[in-house]
């Protein structure tokens, strides 16, 4: 388990920014309320262990450090990883910080939960509402009509064109959705 050096930290911020805008702040300035000192506690930090990158409390890092590295198997939320060609990947255990911190927000109607959560992309038929001002292959976080986060995905058009589409038109790519919990549960 390591800090993050300057360039993954670049790359890790730049693809949270996709998602949460300038509430990157709140995520990374949030007080963890662990530790000896329970008032004014640490805060969260970003750390990596085996191209995983967590999203943990400092006072559960130093606890940790009893552990040997190759007996540490996950500490924290595992956020995303770093493929082999270098490039960070935001996984689903991501989403309820991507949810609480939204820039942009789809809410799909309750018929077309179950396509998104099959892997499929969100179509405009299927949409119920959309964030205002939402650009063109901006991150957005898709909800249920009850405020039950499902995923997340890339805008495929932005809230103006989506109000001229067809039905079977692509509103949001697919990237991750809850039903990865059970569809690959072994890469997890």
């Amino acid at each position: 388990m390591r800090p993050l050096d300057e360039e993954e930290t670049t790359v890790v911020f730049e693809k949270l920014h996709k998602f949460v805008g300038t509430n990157l702040k709140h995520i990374v300035e949030r007080p963890s309320g662990e530790g000896p000192d329970m008032k004014t506690g640490g805060l969260y930090c970003f750390r990596m262990h085996k191209n995983r990158v967590y999203y943990v409390s400092e006072a559960l890092v130093k606890r940790a450090t009893n552990i040997s590295r190759e007996r540490l198997v996950s500490l924290g939320t595992c956020i995303g990883k770093f493929t082999k060609s270098g490039k960070f990947q935001l996984t689903i255990q991501s989403l309820d910080l991507l949810a609480a911190h939204a820039k942009r927000k789809i809410w799909l109607k309750p018929t077309s939960e179950m396509s998104f959560l099959y892997g499929n992309h969100v179509l405009k038929g299927g949409l119920g509402r959309i964030t205002e001002n939402t650009a063109q292959n901006e991150g957005v976080v898709i909800f249920s009509m009850s405020d039950v986060p499902l995923g997340f995905g890339v805008a495929a058009k932005s809230t103006q064109d989506c109000r001229k589409l067809d039905p079977n038109a692509i509103v949001a790519y697919h990237q991750s959705d809850i039903g990865e919990y059970l569809r690959i549960e072994d890469e997890l």
